[in-house]
């Protein structure tokens, strides 16, 4: 089946959706609808979500000027950093969407994207996360976002995928996004039908199978590994449940537990806005994954 390519309008809104259902999930250690932590709250999501989709999809801007301008407009809105990962994640699946030509399907289009990544995304890029300056951002040997690079996007990206798993993901053309959590997810909503306990059991397959790297580079690996045990026994209760509501409170008893140990997984949550944005796009044209 061949695909369409999508309008920036309907990116947006995709996007938007994406945010959205990822802030009604119950995640643990997370801002969402049923708790606030780590000094933010759901209205600074929203908030994100809001003043960044227009510039994430606009077709006008490289990939690279997209995120820069979106963590500008997000410091802008609420002060903080809140969605650097999700801008990363998000602005290679757009602009795969954005540029999808005739019988490509999105694989290939998102392959194609990260290939014609340029030293100029590499310098936007750069200049967001030193903007956003997320939690345990530290110096590097090799293509530190201070310096001026020197290789396209995808190259910097390649050299720090062991450190980062939003920098894997462009290294491995977002494999873990479009093979484990597009299947998580839709084995959830098959389950159960509901989009935000989906979430909930997507979010938790990740923290359950990958070390979350904004764990790791503020507490190390051990502790990102233990806390990846301690999120498998969570997630095998909760997707255990015919009904998720009965599993609540013990997730949110373990989400007060992590917030209150300053633990927050935003890598995981991070993969799981994209996932569900590339959702979205399945959703609208089935042509346009396969």
């Amino acid at each position: 089946m061949e695909s369409k390519k999508f309008t920036s309008a309907q990116l947006a809104k995709a996007y938007k959706t994406a945010c959205m259902t990822e802030l009604q999930a119950l995640k643990p250690g997370n801002v969402h609808a049923f708790a606030d932590g780590h000094g933010m709250t759901i209205d600074d999501f929203i908030k994100s979500a809001d003043v960044t989709a227009e510039i994430i999809t606009r077709s006008d801007l490289s990939l690279g000027e997209r995120i820069f301008y979106a963590v500008e407009a997000t410091r802008n809105a609420v002060g903080q950093n809140t969605n650097l990962g999700v801008l990363l994640l998000c602005a290679p699946i757009i602009d795969a969407a954005l540029t999808l030509s005739e019988g490509q399907t999105l694989q290939q289009s998102l392959q194609a994207a990260l290939a014609r990544l340029t030293v100029s995304d590499a310098e936007y890029v750069s200049r967001a996360i030193v903007l956003a300056s997320p939690g345990g951002l530290g110096s590097v040997d090799q293509y530190d976002v201070r310096e001026i690079p020197s290789v396209s996007l995808l190259e910097m990206m390649r050299a720090a995928q062991d450190r980062d798993h939003i920098a894997w993901q462009y290294a491995n053309n977002f494999q873990d996004i479009m093979t484990f959590g597009i299947k998580h997810y839709s084995d959830a909503m098959i389950k159960w039908g509901n989009s935000a306990w989906s979430a909930t059991a997507l979010y938790l397959a990740f923290l359950a199978h990958f070390p979350d790297t904004h764990i790791v580079r503020k507490y190390g690996k051990v502790f990102a590994d233990n806390l990846m045990r301690e999120a498998s026994e969570y997630e095998q209760v909760h997707f255990a449940e015919e009904n998720p509501k009965l599993v609540q409170k013990k997730l949110l008893d373990w989400d007060a537990s992590l917030k209150q140990r300053g633990i927050n997984p935003g890598t995981s949550a991070d993969l799981t806005v994209a996932t569900l944005l590339l959702s979205e796009l399945v959703h609208h044209d089935a042509g346009f994954f396969c």
